[in-house]
């Protein structure tokens, strides 16, 4: 059973290879409020229509103090390609051991079909300047979601 950190309790660290080179970590903001999104898979449509909207509002995201940062366990190199085909401009951040998926409670048991699989479950995270877990969205509904969470963030 996979296990969702919960609002109030410090947020899991990680150090992930990311999209363009270099790495992501969280202490990289601290002092700063985050956003993470976890999304099953890079050029799919769901994720492509989250991934825009977290990118079209990174500068109201940016006026609330806020980053924004995609996580799949997609490869590095698939996601420089989702990134340049729809010219995401946030982060993304490659899990391709599944080590932060699992520590958010993002890498879970699902269902296609009748047939049961490991995959990434859409869910998204607000956690606030001193590192602790704001806000926790465990299933997303991709519409209206970067609003609601944009809203979130203002508010904190």
């Amino acid at each position: 059973m996979t296990t969702v950190p919960t609002p109030g309790t410090k947020a899991p660290a990680f150090s992930l290879p990311r999209d363009g080179g270099g790495s992501i970590s969280l202490s990289d903001f601290k002092g700063r409020k985050l956003v993470i999104y976890f999304y099953p898979r890079a050029d799919t449509p769901g994720c492509t229509l989250e991934s825009q909207a977290f990118s079209r509002l990174k500068k109201e995201f940016e006026k609330a103090g806020t980053v924004v940062v995609g996580v799949s366990a997609d490869p590095v190199k698939a996601q420089d390609k989702f990134r340049e085909k729809y010219d995401l401009t946030i982060p993304l951040g490659s899990d391709e051991k599944h080590e932060m998926l699992e520590a958010y409670g993002a890498w879970a048991e699902k269902s296609m079909y009748g047939k049961k699989h490991m995959g990434v479950v859409r869910s998204t995270f607000l956690i606030d300047a001193k590192g602790k877990i704001a806000r926790v969205w465990p299933k997303v509904s991709v519409t209206g979601h970067a609003e609601e969470v944009l809203e979130a963030a203002k508010a904190l």
